[in-house]
């Protein structure tokens, strides 16, 4: 089976996309409190998208064996039986591109930064992004953020999924390439009932038909 292809152009890209929901107030959303825009900037690179997963047909043992400098090999799992097994990675280059897009939008919007991970789990590859992202606003743009009265923080993404239905909007949300798909989407339903919409448009559809249909009648009742 091929991979996702919008996740291959993406990995090819190499960087950040932006979803800003277009918020219009005839437009009924499915959160009603959220009166501003929440933006998700998604990493569009590496993890699950990129990812090598195999199946395990028997026991064993399984390990990552890095070659190169600093090679080393460290014992993942023992298999008592069949399996699946997953490997992801990123970039620190990739992961460093992502936080300058990310700050540098929320300046352009004037909107504060929230960064959200797992990394009380995945101490090391999430906490990898943590201290990256961390590393950059203290460095390059703390000073910037602070002048425009707006804030940068990191927040687990249980956490932040529970604060965001509760809230306004009004802010950037850096998710990784995953969690930028599904809280994109969940953005997306929120701010437009597409039930709703869908029911509107196909209503001026049969009403934009009728006038059609009395027009043309009309029409060869003249000729």
């Amino acid at each position: 089976m091929w991979k996702s292809p919008n996740g291959t152009i993406r990995n090819y890209l190499n960087g950040t996309v932006f979803r800003e929901p277009i918020l219009i107030k005839n437009v009924p959303r499915l959160v009603k409190n959220w009166t501003k825009p929440i933006v998700i900037g998604r990493h569009a690179f590496g993890d699950v998208y990129n990812c090598t997963d195999f199946l395990v047909k028997g026991p064993g043992d399984i390990s990552v064996d890095f070659k190169g400098q600093n090679a080393f090999n460290i014992p993942v799992h023992h298999f008592p039986g069949s399996g699946v097994g997953l490997l992801m990675f990123n970039h620190d280059e990739s992961i460093e591109s992502f936080a300058h897009a990310c700050f540098k939008y929320a300046i352009a919007r004037n909107y504060p930064l929230y960064m959200t991970t797992k990394n009380t789990i995945l101490k090391k590859y999430d906490g990898r992004f943590k201290d990256i992202f961390q590393h950059i606003y203290d460095t390059t743009y703390k000073n910037d953020f602070e002048s425009r009265k707006i804030w940068y923080e990191h927040r687990l993404i249980d956490d932040m999924v529970a604060q965001v239905i509760k809230g306004e909007g009004g802010y950037v949300w850096a998710c990784k390439n995953y969690d930028g798909d599904v809280q994109s989407d969940l953005v997306a339903q929120g701010n437009l009932e597409l039930t709703k919409v869908m029911a509107l448009l196909d209503w001026w559809l049969q009403f934009f038909t009728l006038l059609t249909a009395l027009w043309r009648q009309k029409l060869l009742m003249e000729l």
